[in-house]
């Protein structure tokens, strides 16, 4: 009864997303579906509710509602068959490693290697379904069909989507539960969630409720499960999108009041053999072929699944939200699948909850101040093509426009537009401002040269970072801080996010010996550092402490994620041009200064994949992945840069993939991945040619010597808590 009052009070505050109007009114007037009810949902929050369309078209005509009851198809591998298994998995009845002999010990005769895993990933090998001609029916021949039929694979070795793999789990369910699917998880799924509304063979008074198929009413479309009569593992449950939107906030909520947080943990991470490219979890569709509901925006490591119906789920545990597009696309006569109409409404929900985040950054709070502390101020701004306002104005702009004094502006490496990738940036005019640009980036010269500061008393320094220590932005800054406090400038830091999370500090610490324009603070590779608690820091250590202000942020905290914050995301130099990017580099980057191997660079994805002529791919994912490293798997790739290192040489290597950026650890993959080089690959990399980027003689020494990268991280632990406990009182935000 509490879920069903909370859902209420959720739908009443519910307010309409525009943008979902126009995405599906778009796909209606194409005929790409009669109607369909969509809700979009954060935390324990409904944000968007609404029925669009038509419900019925043949015989008559009838307006969907919010509370029309669809035949879910395929959902009812997510939402019945696998959350049954994990329940009895929970009450220690199964196990995933279990063979299916064990349960069916009929099944191909009493000798299969088939595991429940293989079933619930999709990787057992069995074909995509049972044969339908010569017609059959009955529950106990169908399920006699799916125990006989031949595999067309070895368990393992390939992803093959498969309804007779969830009828045999559909049987499992029967057989160790001791009850059919449509009553187990009725029992101990639908009622204890108060999904009122959902379950397998809808009573006949429901029919003014229930969306028709293709030419077929409260009967399910499916013609296997309708064989069956009604209940079968991968098809038969009928329900509603508020009753799909209770089952989310339960896996959001980490599987309360139905589920241990393991046992949810385990269904929603990737569960594919390693090396696999098609990532399934537990039952859950991640990234594989059929992942297109997931849109553009939702990262890998969310996780959903689709019916062929018109029905869908996904749920992003990152930023807390879920989007169900549920509609009877099949009615009257069949059509395609709507899986386009699918990703663009994910990627609309995705946009618009990251745009609830209010992160407001130092600039713009200063626009809410009407810049009243840089008042009666002769300023120098130091900055690039990152320092926009919320709605996407330069910094620039917005100073001038309120009648700032600003003087002349200074740019970082890659220059005022974020685009030269050379080692000396010339001096420029801005276009629009017509203010000089003096470059900080030319050569040896990387500070600011006193005659350019002169006539200035203030210093303002707003550029987005990345919370790398190699990322040159934050030398920039300590560069600069260092003249100001020679000439008793003032400093002003106008703060913005680490975009990799303030939480996760990682990697080795630099030696004292190793500072260079890449490491010129005594940090980690991952410092957790805004780049105004850095400049605090740096402050700290320098001689001739700067006359430093930090202006805050609102609204931030430590944990959240680039697109948690709302803030339109701009590529913070040419070759970091995703959040996956910024997220690896700290690892991948680690040795980008080799002569022979590429980091990605002149291709589409710099620092997601690396690669060289002499590489084995498919050897080196196999063995990075052996490691079972947390949040990231590698694969097989090859491609041919257009600059940088073998630029115009088709090269092999491997292709990283996030899984879980809350567990990766990037320095760990990037140790890591030296290893397994060094291991394949005897002294192809000069290690000691990376010695600035890595920063630890002690780890290149240990890695060059074949040392396991877990027992080199071991060997960061204590310089991390140490430097931690520094890092602490240098701290802004929560």
């Amino acid at each position: 009864m509490n879920l069903l009052i909370a859902l209420v009070a959720a739908t009443i505050s519910a307010q309409e997303i525009p943008q979902l109007d126009s995405v599906i009114e778009a796909a209606m007037a194409k005929g790409e579906l009669p109607g369909a009810v969509c809700i979009v949902g954060h935390k324990d929050r409904i944000l968007h509710i609404k029925a669009y369309g038509q419900k019925s078209v043949e015989p008559t005509r009838q307006t969907m509602t919010v509370d029309t009851i669809f035949d879910a198809a395929s959902l009812t591998k997510v939402v019945a068959t696998t959350s049954s298994i994990l329940k009895l998995l929970e009450e220690g009845k199964l196990r995933l490693a279990d063979r299916v002999t064990a349960h069916l010990p009929e099944f191909q005769g009493g000798k299969s290697e088939i595991t429940i895993r293989h079933l619930l990933t999709h990787y057992s090998g069995m074909r995509p379904d049972v044969d339908l001609e010569p017609v059959w029916s009955g529950y106990e021949t169908g399920i006699q069909k799916a125990l006989i039929d031949k595999p067309t694979a070895e368990p393992g070795t390939r992803f093959v989507y498969s309804d007779i793999n969830f009828i045999l789990l559909g049987e499992i369910v029967r057989r160790v539960g001791g009850k059919p699917l449509n009553e187990f998880a009725r029992d101990n799924v639908f009622l204890p969630l108060g999904m009122i509304d959902s379950g397998f063979l809808p009573d006949p008074k429901l029919l003014p409720r229930i969306a028709p198929t293709q030419k077929l009413h409260g009967i399910v479309h499916d013609p296997t499960t309708r064989f069956m009569g009604g209940v079968a593992g991968h098809a038969g449950l009928f329900t509603t999108a508020e009753d799909l939107s209770k089952f989310a906030r339960m896996v959001l909520r980490k599987g309360s009041p139905l589920f241990a947080p393991s046992t949810i943990a385990a269904a929603t991470r990737p569960q594919s053999p390693s090396g696999m490219t098609a990532l399934r979890g537990l039952g859950w569709d991640i990234d594989s072929p059929f992942a297109g509901n997931r849109g553009d925006l939702y990262p890998v490591g969310s996780f959903g699944h689709t019916g062929f119906t018109g029905t869908s789920l996904w749920i992003d545990p990152a930023s807390e939200s879920y989007v169900i597009l549920m509609s009877n696309a099949v009615h009257p006569n069949g059509r395609p699948p709507i899986t386009p109409l699918r990703g663009r409404v994910a990627t609309v929900a995705a946009a618009y909850v990251s745009r609830m985040s209010n992160v407001i950054t130092g600039i713009d709070r200063l626009i809410e101040e009407e810049f009243a502390s840089l008042a009666n101020k002769k300023v120098g701004l130091i900055t690039n093509h990152t320092g926009i306002t919320r709605d996407g104005r330069r910094n620039i702009d917005s100073m001038l426009a309120a009648g700032v004094e600003l003087k002349a502006l200074y740019s970082p490496e890659h220059g005022i537009s974020g685009k030269e990738d050379v080692e000396k940036v010339a001096d420029s005019l801005d276009p629009i401002s017509k203010l000089p640009v003096y470059s900080l980036y030319f050569g040896e010269k990387r500070e600011p040269n006193p005659v350019t500061l002169k006539g200035i008393d203030t210093l303002v320094f707003d550029i987005q970072d990345i919370g790398a220590r190699f990322y040159t932005y934050g030398c920039t800054m300590k560069n600069a801080m260092e003249v100001a406090a020679k000439m008793n400038l003032e400093f002003i830091v106008l703060d913005r996010p680490n975009p990799i999370t303030g939480k996760h500090v990682e990697g080795p610490m630099i030696d004292p010996g190793e500072g260079s324009f890449v490491g010129c603070l005594p940090l980690p590779v991952r410092h957790g550092l805004t780049m105004g608690e850095l400049a605090r820091f740096a402050n700290d250590q320098a001689t001739s402490k700067a006359r430093l202000t930090v202006v805050t942020m609102k609204n931030w905290n430590r944990s959240q994620w680039f697109d948690q914050t709302g803030l339109p995301w701009v590529n913070p130099s040419p070759n970091i041009r995703s959040l996956a990017a910024a997220t690896l580099y700290p690892g991948v980057a680690l040795i980008e200064y080799a002569k022979n191997y590429s980091v990605g660079r002149g291709t589409d994805a710099p620092f997601e994949q690396v690669g060289a002529p002499w590489i084995d791919g498919k050897k080196l994912a196999a063995r990075l992945n052996s490691f079972g490293l947390p949040g990231v798997r590698a694969y097989e790739t090859s491609f041919e840069p257009d600059a940088s290192i073998h630029a115009g040489v088709k090269v092999n290597g491997v292709r990283f993939v996030i899984t879980d950026r809350n567990q990766l650890d990037a320095t760990q993959l990037g140790v890591t991945l030296i290893q397994v080089l060094e291991e394949l690959y005897p002294k192809k990399i000069d290690l000691p040619g990376n010695r600035k980027l890595i920063g630890n003689l002690e780890t290149i020494s240990r890695l060059a010597g074949g040392e396991a990268a877990s027992k080199i991280k071991n060997a960061w632990v204590k310089p991390l808590e140490l430097f931690n406990e520094k890092r602490a009182q240098f701290l802004l935000y929560p």
